[in-house]
């Protein structure tokens, strides 16, 4: 079986669930170009941790992690089964590089995850297992767990890692939609080192890179990529497939690490 590429996806507002959008649309394509996976892990920025945490539920329940938002966002149910075998796995490879993984039998899928795999895979044949962050742990610890799990990518499993290229939730609500030109100013420059594999850079962006405390005030949306380039090997090529900009501050950059 050929290896899968690892991905990273900024998942927006959990609006797109209703109105997909451009962005919708680059998560359909991507999801016809790629080889069917037999499991999909998915690390999402909303689900904090100390340790690495993996659901382990056969039949993961579609968490609706959001306030104030139309009716019939909460009425919409992503139905993929679990897969208890591939989070027993990841444990087990977690477990054999020194990390402290443990399982959730009882926790759903929150939009970081549901919402762009709605898109990716309609059908919700594929199983789910979502991955925690570890915010207090910072970008080195999560290459570590997503290197961690590259074998599972040779066995059939797409890891994703579901976050956001920038994400000041002040910016977007006081800015009304107006484009700030940090937020391309910053994934440019993300850009430009992942190409590069620079990843001592990448780990070092919040003293490196141009306006990356107002990119990421906090930095939970961000971690997911750094699993996504762990997951990748050191061949992985990304491939940019979306590059919109939300509300003029949220940069929606997703990519493919070949």
């Amino acid at each position: 079986m050929a290896s899968l590429p690892s991905v990273f996806i900024s998942h927006g507002s959990p609006m797109h669930a209703l109105d997909p959008g451009a962005a919708g649309e680059a998560w359909r394509a991507l999801g016809l170009s790629l080889p069917k996976p037999r499991a999909v892990v998915i690390a999402s920025a909303h689900w904090e941790t100390d340790p690495p945490m993996l659901t382990g539920a056969a039949k993961p329940q579609t968490i609706h992690d959001f306030s104030g938002f139309p009716e019939p966002l909460y009425r919409l149910r992503y139905a993929a089964p679990g897969a208890p075998e591939v989070a027993q796995r990841a444990q087990s490879l977690l477990k054999a590089q020194g990390f402290a993984a443990a399982i959730d039998g009882n926790r759903g899928l929150d939009h970081g995850a549901w919402a762009p795999l709605l898109y990716m895979y309609p059908k919700a044949d594929i199983p789910v297992v979502q991955i925690s962050v570890q915010p207090a742990s910072g970008p080195r610890h999560h290459v570590e767990v997503g290197r961690s799990l590259k074998t599972l990518s040779e066995e059939g499993v797409l890891i994703i890692g579901s976050g956001h290229m920038t994400h000041n939730l002040r910016d977007w609500a006081r800015g009304a939609g107006k484009p700030q030109p940090y937020a391309r100013e910053f994934s440019d420059w993300v850009r430009e080192k992942m190409e590069k594999r620079d990843l001592e850079a990448l780990a070092d962006y919040r003293s490196l890179a141009p306006h990356a405390a107002r990119a990421h005030p906090t930095e939970e949306h961000f971690l997911p990529l750094f699993f996504a380039l762990g997951a990748s090997g050191q061949q992985g090529n990304p491939e940019r497939i979306y590059d919109g900009i939300e509300g003029g501050v949220l940069a929606m950059d997703s990519y493919v690490f070949h």
